[in-house]
């Protein structure tokens, strides 16, 4: 397993450059969609010793693009040089983020020729504890 890769430094030109100001890193197995985790830190506290809302949703947004370009990776395809636009993005808050590290990750539950559906979970102490859940339609634009 590798840990502490920066979202940004393995992704180049397709990271956003709000992973970057939420610090977010990469926690992956060989092979596994990616794990996404957010630091607690001062750029993403909502109300004292909670996360902002903002800040989660943008987690969530993450973790569902890192899914796609793995599945479209598995597929076969050159994931890198597919182009990935929201078309539609709903987040549930469960629970408040609270002052430790957040964890995201996405699963793909439907990858079309040109439309994705992607679903990601952010949780902290226990996976199957979330604090958010999110449903993302994305449109791949395949070059």
């Amino acid at each position: 397993m590798s840990r502490g890769h920066s979202w940004c430094s393995e992704h180049g030109d397709r990271s956003s450059p709000y992973a970057a100001i939420l610090g977010v890193s990469i926690e992956a197995e060989d092979g596994a969609p990616p794990i996404l985790v957010m630091p607690f830190a001062n750029d993403v506290v909502g109300r004292p010793g909670f996360l902002h809302g903002g800040a989660i949703s943008g987690l969530l947004e993450v973790a569902a693009i890192a899914a796609l370009y793995h599945a479209l990776n598995a597929e076969g395809g050159d994931g890198a040089s597919a182009r990935i636009k929201p078309v539609n993005v709903t987040v549930d808050f469960m629970r408040g983020g609270r002052d430790k590290p957040t964890r995201a990750a996405g699963v793909v539950t439907r990858l079309g020729t040109r439309v994705a559906n992607v679903e990601a979970t952010a949780w902290q102490d226990e996976r199957d504890k979330p604090i958010a859940a999110a449903r993302m339609n994305y449109l791949i634009v395949r070059d």
